[in-house]
């Protein structure tokens, strides 16, 4: 199935969520202001976070849609690492907008990102491995991994803040993706060593 919206949530687990139909999703023209107002809005609404991810994956999906604008956004490709590029910077607004790229077999770190988060996919591929927490007296940041999605062009992902995940570019050509984040609040967002059982800020 094409275009698959999914939500991933801080205990592990993970579900396919029915994205809005194509025909409501169109916008001529849709500019990337009127894409940060939507999203703006939809936060100051009432709503938990579950219900306000669902949203912004519409308002996502929207943006990925109508707006051939954003495929021209790629950060330069380097050989290690996955270089991103903010699309939107001011003092004081509380998100993040960027595109990402990354060669084949590029891995991350497991790591959540400390408030949500949602990233499409919009070339190449992309293996999500899910992992949550699984606390003991000795190690009280043991994780283990629970799953795996594999992203394809027109795949959204969300994440709930305390969801935990690791990326692996995979397939022949470079993964490039777009991404919004909620505020970084530094304190709650950790990169977790699975061998050594240990967290830190990043």
């Amino acid at each position: 199935m094409k275009n698959r919206d999914f939500l991933v949530t801080g205990d592990g687990s993970w579900r396919v969520c029915k994205p809005p139909k194509a025909w409501d999703l169109l916008r001529t023209p849709y500019h990337f202001h009127r894409f940060l107002t939507e999203v703006e809005d939809a936060l100051n609404e009432d709503h938990d976070e579950i219900d306000r991810l669902a949203i912004l994956r519409a308002i996502v999906r929207r943006l990925i849609t109508n707006s051939y604008w954003l495929q021209t956004q790629k950060p330069e490709l380097a050989e290690t690492g996955i270089p991103a590029k903010m699309l939107y910077d001011e003092i004081g607004y509380p998100l993040t907008a960027q595109t990402a790229i990354a060669k084949p077999g590029i891995v991350s770190t497991i790591h959540n990102h400390g408030n949500w988060g949602i990233v499409a996919i919009l070339e190449g591929e992309e293996s999500n491995t899910i992992w949550r927490r699984v606390p003991d007296a000795k190690f009280p940041q043991r994780v283990e991994a629970v799953g795996e999605i594999i992203l394809l062009p027109g795949d959204i992902i969300s994440f709930t803040g305390d969801a935990i995940h690791s990326v692996k570019a995979i397939g022949d050509e470079p993964t490039f993706s777009f991404s919004l984040y909620g505020e970084t609040y530094h304190s709650r967002r950790f990169e977790y060593d699975p061998i050594a059982h240990t967290a830190k800020n990043f």
